[in-house]
């Protein structure tokens, strides 16, 4: 059975991604290979980092895998917080920051459009492939729900009137950019 490995230590997203191959290949996250290394995510975009971690992967345990990088860019904003998503008030993680520059800064503004997007780094027999997925939707005036994470407080997916913190996390996974972004990769392996 061919391996693959899930560049995250995250065993729920592995868990709900294996139950989506159709069985052919073996799953593995980054602890069942011992990788406990902490991958510099030095690209300036999000094919870059997502190629930074996959390429790292596979040079080091010389197994196939995928990595992601996701964000949200906003047109206000000339695309930011971008690749910066995480670390965009400068502490990585702090999502309460981040949400208050965004509002801070798109304070007066009519034009609240906005994109979360997620890029998967698939490294498959020793050559790359890309999967691209996007979310669609405009930057709240304020935060509104308690689910979710980061941005989801303040972003309102296109054609809902509630943010993706409203939602539950079965429907936000039917409509997100990192869904989207999986159904092209499994619907790749699926095809091996």
């Amino acid at each position: 059975m061919h391996q693959l490995v899930f560049a995250t230590h995250n065993a729920h997203k592995l868990h709900e991604v294996s139950a989506k191959i159709d069985g052919q290949i073996k799953l593995l996250s980054l602890d069942d290979i011992g990788c406990l290394d902490d991958i510099a995510e030095t690209g300036t975009t999000f094919h870059q980092n997502a190629s930074i971690k996959s390429n790292y992967i596979h040079t080091e345990f010389k197994l196939d895998c995928f990595a992601d990088d996701s964000g949200l860019e906003i047109d206000a904003l000339d695309g930011e917080p971008g690749v910066y998503s995480a670390r965009y008030a400068g502490e990585h993680g702090n999502h309460q920051a981040n949400i208050n520059k965004v509002l801070t800064r798109l304070s007066g503004q009519n034009n609240r459009s906005a994109r979360f997007r997620t890029v998967i780094s698939l490294i498959w027999n020793g050559a790359e492939h890309f999967f691209e997925g996007t979310a669609e939707g405009t930057i709240r005036q304020e935060r509104a729900g308690t689910d979710g994470f980061g941005y989801d407080p303040i972003f309102e997916p296109l054609g809902y009137n509630v943010t993706f913190a409203e939602m539950s996390l079965e429907e936000k996974n039917r409509i997100s950019h990192r869904a989207k972004a999986m159904e092209k990769l499994i619907a790749f392996l699926n095809g091996k």
